[in-house]
């Protein structure tokens, strides 16, 4: 027998039906908001994402899946997908387009990590970009659009929220990092002390539990922010109080891709346990131009976006709504015996169009078997087209439920079913 590769699954009905639902909720509120999809390779150039997440990251150093082409040039399957957008953006020079460039996408990433609950070597993502403009009020739409994306898939999360400064004010931190870090470093992690000396502000983001006393004693970016940082940051959370959103201060936050800065923030959920992030994102002014955007207008090279894993978003549908992605199956149209199969096929195709989910039965087994399996199909009601009946113009509806039965005229089966559709749901 063969299996499905370690770290990569099957996604299976029911299951199937919340990916869609969370899909579909996800794209209608983007609409709202004025966006439009973008779909990229899966398979990029290795050295965009070296040069737009960065080569020092464990993404990069460590869980790409990355191979030599048959010219000698390397390729990797995207580990995430705001590098790919950024490049398209560049590439057919969005910026020229009236506007900001508002694009989502949903489709597979990998990285070749450790699975675990959620978290899968492909796993799927649904994100957002905002490019062209780096105003708070950007940044506030981009969080008031998930909150309402979260209220609508009956989801509880919390916002945690930071500012992670501009380049300069991270230069000034990361030597503030070092020095209280140096005489400590020893005692941490092999991967903490390898950041120390590539990237210290990775450390901040580190989840072992022995350095988090020392990570809890560090000193925090606020203190390093420049004036317009600090400007902008507070324009943000004046307009996050000013529409109702709640929000936490989070000065240990940091992302774990190195284009970002400014904004960073996440969104947490006690449903998914010790690893609670439900999405996360910020802003990445600088990425645009890192890969080739003109340096003029500044605003070309402003941006912000975030993005969402699926598994642990459904983790967080099935435990906070108790959704279960079962999908009410209407009526189940059996032919009593095979010569009533063709009637069956021609009622189930009416009963389709009048917009009721349906199924046909086996015409050359028993009508008991038949009426078992249309349960344990979840049908609400069975449709039972006999030989008198049919010549009749006359069907037997049967509540599979109740286990009541009636016969009512053919033509008004949708008259029956409608009602207690409405009320099953």
């Amino acid at each position: 027998m063969i299996h499905a590769i370690k770290g990569m699954r099957d996604i299976l009905p029911p299951e199937t039906a919340l990916w869609r639902r969370l899909e579909d909720q996800a794209r209608e509120v983007f609409r709202l908001y004025g966006f439009g999809e973008i779909r990229t390779p899966v398979l990029e150039s290795t050295e965009l994402f070296s040069r737009a997440v960065g080569a020092e990251t464990d993404i990069v150093g460590k869980e790409m899946f990355t191979f030599q082409d048959r010219d000698d040039s390397s390729l990797s399957l995207r580990p995430e997908a705001t590098a790919s957008v950024v490049r398209a953006y560049v590439e057919h020079r969005l910026w020229e387009r009236p506007g900001l460039t508002r694009l989502y996408y949903q489709g597979p990433m990998f990285r070749r990590e450790r699975p675990q609950k959620g978290r899968y070597r492909q796993f799927s993502q649904i994100g957002a970009e905002v490019l062209g403009s780096g105003e708070p009020g950007v940044d506030y739409e981009l969080l008031e659009m998930l909150s309402l994306l979260i209220a609508r898939c009956g989801v509880r999360a919390e916002l945690r929220l930071n500012s992670i400064g501009c380049p300069a004010d991270r230069g000034r931190y990361h030597q503030a990092l070092r020095a209280a870090l140096e005489p400590v470093i020893g005692g941490m992690c092999a991967d903490c002390q390898r950041r120390m000396h590539t990237n210290p502000l990775r450390i901040l983001d580190c989840k072992v539990p022995a350095d988090q006393p020392i990570i809890a004693a560090l000193p925090t970016i606020e203190e390093f922010l420049d004036a317009p940082c600090r400007e902008h940051f507070a324009e943000l959370r004046r307009l996050l109080d000013a529409g109702g959103i709640a929000y936490e201060l989070a000065p240990r936050l940091v992302r774990g891709l190195d284009y970002y800065n400014r904004t960073a923030f996440e969104f947490v959920s006690g449903a998914l346990g010790a690893q609670n992030a439900l999405l996360g994102g910020g802003r990445y002014d600088g990425l645009a131009r890192a890969l080739g955007a003109p340096a003029s207008p500044a605003s070309i090279d402003q941006a912000i976006g975030f993005a969402l894993g699926e598994d642990r978003w459904i983790l967080a549908m099935q435990a906070d709504a108790g959704a279960t992605g079962e999908e009410p199956l209407d009526v189940c149209v059996i032919p009593v015996g095979a010569a009533m199969t063709a009637p069956a096929l021609a009622l189930a195709r009416q009963v389709r169009a009048a917009g009721f989910a349906a199924i046909v039965g086996d015409g050359a087994r028993k009508l008991g078997k038949q009426l078992e399996i249309a349960a344990r199909e979840g049908a609400r009601f069975a449709v039972l087209v006999g030989e008198q009946e049919a010549v009749q113009g006359r069907l037997i509806l049967r509540d599979l439920a109740a286990g009541e039965q009636r016969e009512i005229p053919a033509v008004q089966l949708a008259e029956h079913l409608a009602p207690a559709r409405e009320v099953a749901r």
